[in-house]
Order: C-alpha cells, then structure tokens, then sequence
C-alpha cells in the first residue's frame, strides 16, 4: 500500500509539474520602432503585476505566463504596450508609434492609442544630437506645432523665444507654459536655459484643449512638458561624452571704409543744403591711408573680433536600478569663451565674453512597499559669465555705428582714440579691451518631491498622490570699470595737400567708476503644490479613470508688487470602450490674484474623443495600415491675462497741467488718469481641434491636426470708442475678439534592412489669425481698420519709387511728411484723393514676431555604424523690418553699411533700393512703415549635420563597454534667404551676429 501511496505522489508531483512548466518559459525581446533592441524595461503579467522581469541589454526576458494571459511592457520612459502570449518560441514586442507615452503632466500618463489630446512629442535621440547647451536651442523644427526662434546674443542671454499655433490674442501675452517634469517651474523661462539636452529624455508639446485643460489659466497659449531621464529596471549604465567646438561668426555687416564714409558725409550735407564736412585734401588722406592717426580707416568689428571662438562640453552620467529603486544622476560642465580679441591685454583680468556652468541633477524612484512610491528630482546649477564693459554701453551697438573715419584705436601718444564728435565711450576697442569687465554668478535649486499612494484597501483602483516643488534662482552681479583718457589730434591747416598745423584734443580722466560694484541682480522664488486622488477600474470591455486635482502655485520676484498666487480645482474621467473609443471630460476652475478680486475664479469645461479605427474588425485583414486613431476635441479655457496691474481701481497721478499751481513748491495737484475696468471677466478662447494618427508599413507615421480658436473677451482699451472731451484715461472693457486657424502636420519614416537603418521626418505648421473685433476707432476709409485683419499685420505706405528732380515733385501728388527733395521717396495715393498721408496706409508683409509658416526635415542613413543625419529648419510669411543704422545711416553721426552705400538714390543711380543719403531726419523717408523698410524675412536653414561612426559591438564587449561613438557635427551651416546684410535672425545694429560652429565629440557607454 505504501509503494501505490509513493507511485499517486509522484504522478501528482509531474502533473504539478507540467502545469507550471506552462506557465513558464514564456521568452520573449523587446524592440524599438528602428528594430533596436530596449534595454531595462519592465515586463509583467497584466492580471498579476507581482510577475515582473526587466529586459537585458539585448531586450530580451523569460518570464512565467501561459498561452492567453497578456503580458505588459513598461519603458523607462513610460512607453506602454500589452501583448497576449502565443505559442512563438520567442515573442517580439515592438514599442510602435501607438505604445508611445503621452504625458499630460500631473501623473497623467497614457499611451498614443487611447489619448483624444492633440500632443506632439520628440525623444532624446533627436534633441542631444545637436549640440546645444541648453534644450531649448535644440528644438528648432523637430516637434510638431511648437516654432522656435533663435535668439543671437551671449551664450547666457540666448532664451529662444517660443509660441504654439501663432498669435492668438490682442494683449501680446502669447507666451507658452513651460513644465520640467509635469511641474511648473519658474515664470521667467530660466529652466529652459539651464536644462541640459544630455538630461532630457523627451520634449512633448501640448497643444488643444484636450491637452491643456489641467493647466487652467496658464495653459491657454500651449504647454511645453520637458520630461528628464530616470533609471531603469535592474540595469546599471554609466556614459561620459565631450563635445569641443569651433565657433565663428558669420555674416557679420559690413561698414563702409572711412573714404567711402567720408564722400558719403560730404554727399548727404550737400542734399541737406549744407557745407561738405571733409575737403579734398582729407578724402584723399582717408584714400591714402598715409595718416592713419589723423585720418584713420578703422573696420572696428576685425579691431574687436577675434576669428574664433570655443566651447566645451562634458557630461557624466549614472543610471539605472532594481524594481524597487531606480536611478539617474547626471553631472554636467560646460564653458565658452567668445570673440573678443585681445582680451588679456590687461594684467591681471580678461575681458572676454565667457561663460562657465556646472549642472547636477539626480532623479530618484523608490517602490517603499508594492503600494507606496516616491519620487524625488533635484537640479542644481552654478554658472559664471563675465562680459567686457557693462550692457548698457552696448559694445555691439557702437561696432556698428561708429564710423570707421571717427577716430584711431589709440593715438600717437597711447591714449584712446576719442574726440569731441565721438567721444571716448563710443571707441568699441576701449570698451572691449580697456574698460573693464562685468561679472555675473546665477545659483539656481530646483526640487521636487512626490508620493504616490495605492489605496485599493480601501476600493479597488483607488489611489492619491501628493507633490511639492520648490525653487530659488539668483543672479549676482560685479561690476569692475574703470575710466580712461582719450583724445586725437586734428589738422587745422593745409600747405601744397598737406598737413601743417594740428590742434589737440584730449578728454576723460583716468580713475575707477564709482557706486556699488557687488549686487543682487534679480531673484524668483516659486512654491507648487499638487494634490489628486484618482480611480481606475475595468469592468469588461470598460475602462475607466477618474481623478481630482488640487494644484497651487506662488511666484516671487524681487521688487514691489511682484507676488503671483494661482490655483486650480479640476475633475478629470478618461473612459474606454473595447479599446477602440475613448472619451476625455475635464472640469477645471482657476484663480489668480492678478484678477478682480469679484472676478478672479473662472469655470473651464473641456471634452475630447478619439477613435482607434485599426481596432475595428474591417481593419483586421489588411497589412498595410498598423495603426489609424481619428480624434476630436473642443474646450473653453481661460486665462488671467489683464491690461494693467489693478485695472478695476481709478488711477490718479500728478496733474502737470492743472491750473491751480502752488507757488512754493510748483505742484500741479493731483489728475484722474485713467477710469476703473469694472465688471469684468477672464479673456477666453474657444478651442476646436480635429486629428488623425495613422502608422504604416511597419515604420512610416503621420500626424494631422486642423484648429480653429476664437479668441474672445479680450481685454481692450475703450479709447476708439470715447471722445478725447473725455478729459481722462479711458477703461478697458472685455471686447476684443480674435480668430486663429491652422494645420499641423508631423512625419516620420524609419526602416532597417539589413545593416541599413534609413530615418527621414518633417514637420509642417501653418497659423494665421483675423481680429473679429477690437473696439476700433473710426477711420476715414475701410480698408484703413486693422479689424479684420491679422495679429500682428504690418502696415504701411507703398513706395512707387523716388522723386526724380525737382519738376517730379511739383508734377506730383503732395505728401503730407514734410518737405521732400529728389532723392526722396515717392508713395502710391491709394485712396485716390490725390495727397499722400496716413489715410493711405495699407497692410503690407505679414508680422515681424511670429511666422505663420514654420517648418523642418531631416533625413539620416546608417551603414555597420557609421552614418550621418542632416536637419533642416525653415520660416515663411515672416517680415523683416529694416529699422536700424545699418539701413539708416549717417543721422546723429552714425556710420553707413557698405550695403546702402552701394545701393542708395544718386540722379545717376534713380532706382536705387534705398533713398537719398542725409545726415538729417528726413520725416517723409523715416516713416518706417513703408515698403522700403520692409523685407521678406523668410529663411531655410541647415541646423544641424553630423557624420559618425559607432564602434563595433564585437570589439567593445572585449573590453567591457556598451557603445562608443565619434562624430564630426555642423550647426548652422548655412542659410538660405533674401536677407542681403546680416543673418535673418540677427536683424539690427544691437545685435550680436549669428554664429556657426564644427564640433568634434565623443560617447562612451559602459
């Protein structure tokens, strides 16, 4: 009997067996869209999240699940996807398109399939192949419906400038919101300047209602989500990379040489009806060159620029961990010394333009029990930048409009170059060399905190989670400056064409600048607040998730008056049917103290649907459509933007004007100035968006979105509509109203065949408004109303060409600017009431802040490692207007660009492109609106071009490493466009010129 009891024991113990043995050995690799296998991401059963494995460096894992149970795959940037397991010896689990994650902020996080919000997202393989310092110079044309502008400027002061879907709104706040890890940061956009690209895992750009809702007042423009890196599942990484560049500037305007300065002097008097300023004797000796003391030929950008400059690039990095801990730490210097030649002519301090910073952060994620989570994320920033002089001398300015004729760098004697004219402070050497230095220190803290919270104790799917951030920015500034002499000498007297006798001039004295040389510069303070409690269930084919979500914010900047509280209450419930329909419900209500205090909460409903039309069972027998997901959305969002800090109170201010004066102390008494804005409300825009999302062929993607917004109860000034007998300031009523629409287009390409990986994308948006209503004044002609026209529309006077001689003039229709001489411009009577003047302005161009079209491609292909990629950035419908000296010249003894001097009015030059030269203001060629001063400002750029070479695997795993990549990097090759002096994004004589640089780095990956 024992024997039978032994044999029923082992037949049960094989049967035990068998069944778990059908559980287990489920194998399985994870791979990218490019066929790259995923490293360190997690894989567990849905039904069961106990059983969990991570993916090894080859994105391979085993885990125990039998045939029907679905498996689900975590990225470690939050890429979801769930497949069910068969009966293939190894499954295959791509992260497609429609597994990408989509992160809203606030913890909502869901993939492509199931989002209705219209939101762009670009990874960190195309934002830190680009070299750039900051991440927001890394965005320019790679993520759909977000159009970022350039800034030239010194390394520290370059915040590109950001919108989405175009200027919206009359008040000119058409700024975005920008988030670091779902969490505001502070207002003035100083993150964006600070973040590394090395740090970032991916950049989303948030952009319909749907999208947006959570954000209440401050999402109403659009949201840009920077989402940084975080460890990986039982995986431990480390990588080292060094970027070196050489930089140079480019299209650097070009002066007149002092000659042609000086004939162009004598030309300009001699249209004014005034005396030549240099005789014969002095042009020749400008000609000559054979005094250069008393007649110099200075090009005072070469005198000031050095041919080169360089920056640097490190970073080390650590990243990885268990299931119940991960980790990334990120360590990163950078330095940069800019143009400045000679910088270390004086002993013992350089005055080079140079910029240095070292940049911590160290995301954590802790599992404290299988329901209790914390994340922490600290940043840390420290940077030095010193500049010679100070800003307000505007060192750049006077290179460009100093004339090379003014004076010589230094005289015979050793003093500055100077004289009465043009005195010492306008010597752009001095300023670069010899004035001293300012020097600036910004420590910057970032940190937040999180707990999540699983309390299905309590009901199942329920959960709450709480965040707090803090962050503290200050900037020091020094100031060491010293004063110089300056002087030259001048010849008073001529014998036989030359110099005989000279007059001395000499002036300045020698000594420090006085007052405080250490302060606080500026300082922002700000505090967040999260708190949400959410629920998530599944009852058969319905998924649902709801959440509450409690959020404050409080801003402080140094200064009076400069403390911004907000807070928002919102409801949001996600639904899913089948995983084919999906429905999105947000109420949320918002208060700012920037608002009436009786008008300070306002209520915003948003709803947006999607449908996944591959789910359905019409879709299942093709294989040429992957995934295709219609979606629609419409919101009403609000926004605190006001017309003036405490617009519902009556503004009095002293009455300069007002009859009754005190005889003591000259008191004009005391003015209403402006009438109070009552009963108002929040500005509003009414959001529609329509989309698709289609992936194909197993590697092409497309995106489409159509907008349309209206724009209403714009804050507007009632001026247009009251009488000046008025006697006071007239209030702002809501009345404004403005309509926008647009396309936004995203396309992505992405193949491997064989030891061939081809990638090629674009980008396409396009934007234009019309303002509905704006309480305009009346006008004496229709077209002459900006109503109806777009944001931003330039106007101006059509120039038909130049008065020829003086019987031109007089044959001519009269304009109403002044007194017009040949050489002058001649504008188009457009309303035919024969004379020229405001009334016959028309719009003309486009906007000079935002382009309606922007766009970007690229297109890369690699071969057994080596491989190269190109990108690509373009502008249209932008205008340019040519404002400065460089297009105006010789007027309060500013210099002439080369430009114009070859290409302005003579009688032998009548269709010059430019009119006559004067050292006057010319009021009736001044008016700057006018076609003359316009230009097209479109451009295409080549941003970034790289050629590298990757390492074998083979070779590297002899010695222990995970990749090694070499690369030669061009930015801002070149550009092409209609821009004929300087770079289309360094328009103005106060601007630096734009630059572009070769970069030779290294990878390494252990």
């Amino acid at each position: 009997m024992k024997k039978y009891k032994i044999i029923a024991l082992a037949m049960l113990a094989c049967a035990s067996m068998k069944g778990f043995a059908q559980d287990g050995n489920v194998t399985g690799k994870v791979v990218d869209k490019a066929g790259n296998p995923v490293e360190g991401a997690l894989v567990f059963v849905e039904s069961n999240p106990q059983v969990q494995v991570a993916t090894d460096k080859n994105g391979q894992f085993e885990i125990a699940a039998e045939k029907g149970r679905k498996i689900k795959v975590l990225t470690w940037n939050d890429a979801t996807k769930v497949a069910a397991v068969t009966d293939d010896k190894i499954m295959t689990i791509v992260m497609d398109f429609s597994s990408e994650n989509v992160d809203y902020g606030f913890g909502l996080k869901q993939n492509r399939a199931e989002s209705t919000g219209a939101v762009s997202t670009v990874y960190a393989e195309d934002i830190d192949n680009r070299s750039a310092m900051n991440v927001g110079n890394a965005l320019y044309g790679n993520v759909t419906g977000l159009t970022t502008m350039q800034k030239t400027a010194n390394i520290w002061e370059q915040i590109p400038s950001m919108t989405i879907r175009g200027l919206q709104t009359l008040n000119g706040n058409n700024g975005i919101l920008l988030l670091v890890d779902g969490l505001e940061r502070d207002n003035n956009w100083n993150a964006l300047n600070y973040i590394t690209p090395e740090e970032v895992e991916s950049v989303s750009v948030l952009r319909d209602a749907a999208a947006v809702a959570l954000y209440g007042y401050r999402g109403i423009n659009g949201v840009v989500n920077v989402v940084t890196k975080r460890g990986k599942y039982r995986t431990r990484e480390i990588s080292f990379s060094y970027d070196h560049s050489f930089n140079t500037q480019t299209r650097i305007p070009e002066t007149a040489d002092a000659y042609s300065y000086a004939s162009a002097v004598n030309e300009a008097l001699g249209n004014d009806g005034r005396a030549p300023r240099y005789s014969q004797n002095e042009l020749n000796a400008f000609q000559s060159g054979k005094y250069p003391y008393l007649y110099p030929n200075v090009n005072w950008a070469e005198e000031v620029f050095r041919d080169r400059g360089a920056s640097d690039i490190a970073t080390l990095t650590f990243r990885g961990g268990s299931t119940k801990m991960r980790y990334f730490t990120m360590m990163n210097l950078q330095n940069d010394k800019g143009f400045i030649k000679n910088a270390n002519a004086n002993e013992g301090y350089s005055t080079q333009n140079k910029y240095s910073k070292a940049n911590f952060r160290s995301n954590l994620d802790i599992d404290l029990s299988p329901k209790t989570r914390m994340q922490a994320n600290i940043m840390g920033v420290l940077n030095e930048f010193s500049r010679p002089a100070s800003a307000g001398e505007n060192l750049i300015g006077k290179i460009f409009t100093v004339p090379s004729a003014a004076f010589p760098i230094r005289t015979e004697k050793g003093l500055w170059g100077g004289n009465s004219t043009w005195d010492g402070s306008m010597n752009p050497v001095y300023l670069a060399q010899g004035r001293g230095y300012t020097k600036g220190h910004t420590r910057a803290l970032y940190a937040d905190m999180a707990l999540q919270q699983d309390l299905s104790s309590i009901t199942k799917g329920l959960g709450t989670s709480v965040r707090v951030g803090y962050d503290n920015i200050a900037s020091y500034w020094e100031d060491y400056r010293q004063s110089a002499k300056y002087g030259m000498q001048s010849v008073t007297k001529w014998e036989n064409g030359e110099p005989v006798e000279f007059n001395d001039f000499e002036g300045g004295t020698v000594g420090s600048v006085t007052g405080d040389n250490a302060k606080l510069d500026w300082q922002h303070r700000s505090f967040n607040f999260q708190m949400n409690v959410d629920w998530a269930r599944q009852f058969g084919k319905h998924d649902l998730y709801s959440m509450l979500l409690y959020t404050y914010k409080f801003d402080n900047k140094n200064g009076v008056n400069t403390t911004l509280y907000t807070q928002n209450v919102a409801w949001y419930t996600h639904y899913g049917y089948n995983n084919k329909y999906f429905a999105d419900f947000t109420l949320t209500t918002s208060a700012s103290n920037r608002l009436d205090p009786d008008s300070r909460w306002g209520v915003a409903p948003t709803v947006g649907l999607a449908w996944v039309i591959s789910n359905e069972s019409f879709m299942k027998n093709q294989s040429f459509i992957d995934f295709m997901k219609l979606r629609g959305s419409f919101g009403i969002i609000h926004t605190d933007n006001i017309p003036s800090e405490g617009y519902w109170n009556t503004t009095v201010g002293s009455g300069a004007n007002y009859p009754i004066q005190d005889n003591f102390n000259g008191d004009g008494g005391w003015a209403e100035g402006r009438l109070p804005s009552l009963n108002g409300t929040t500005e509003k825009a009414y959001k529609y968006n329509l989309g698709l999302d289609v992936s194909m062929l197993k590697g092409l993607t497309l995106t489409v979105d159509g907008f349309y917004e209206r724009r209403s109860d714009i804050w507007v000034s009632a001026a247009g509509q009251n009488s000046a007998v008025l006697g006071v300031g007239s209030s702002y009523l809501n009345a404004g109203v403005v309509d926008s629409h647009g396309v936004e287009i995203g396309l992505d390409y992405t193949k491997k065949i064989g030891d061939f990986q081809l990638s090629a994308g674009g980008t396409f948006s396009y934007n234009r408004s019309k303002i509905k209503d704006m309480l305009e004044e009346p006008r004496a002609y229709d077209y002459l109303y900006q109503t109806g026209k777009p944001v931003g529309q330039v106007w101006g006077l059509q120039a038909i060409g130049y008065f020829v001689d003086d019987a031109d003039i007089a044959n001519s229709i009269p304009q109403q600017f002044g007194p017009v001489k040949p050489g002058d411009i001649k504008y188009k009577d457009i309303n035919g009431d024969n004379v020229i003047n405001e009334n016959d302005m028309i719009p003309m161009g486009y906007n000079y802040n935002c382009p309606e079209i922007y766009y970007g491609f690229n297109i890369g292909l690699e071969w057994k490692g080596l491989g190269f990629n190109a990108y690509f950035q373009g502008v249209g419908n932008y205008t340019a207007q040519l404002s400065s000296s460089l297009y105006m010249p010789l007027i309060d003894n500013t210099t002439i660009s080369k430009y114009v001097y070859d290409n302005h009015w003579t009688p032998e030059n009548p269709s010059a492109r430019f009119p006559r030269l004067s050292t006057e203001v010319v009021d009736n060629n001044t008016q700057y609106a006018s076609s003359v001063w316009l230009a097209d400002r479109s451009f295409l750029k080549l941003r970034n071009c790289e050629v590298y070479y990757k390492l074998p695997a083979s070779w590297l795993s002899k010695i222990k490493m995970k990749q090694a990549k070499v690369y030669v990097r061009g930015v801002d090759l070149f550009s092409i466009d209609s821009i004929d002096l300087t770079d289309p994004e360094a328009m103005g004589s106060n601007q630096w010129p734009a630059t572009r640089s070769v970069h030779i780095g290294l990878s390494l990956g252990l």
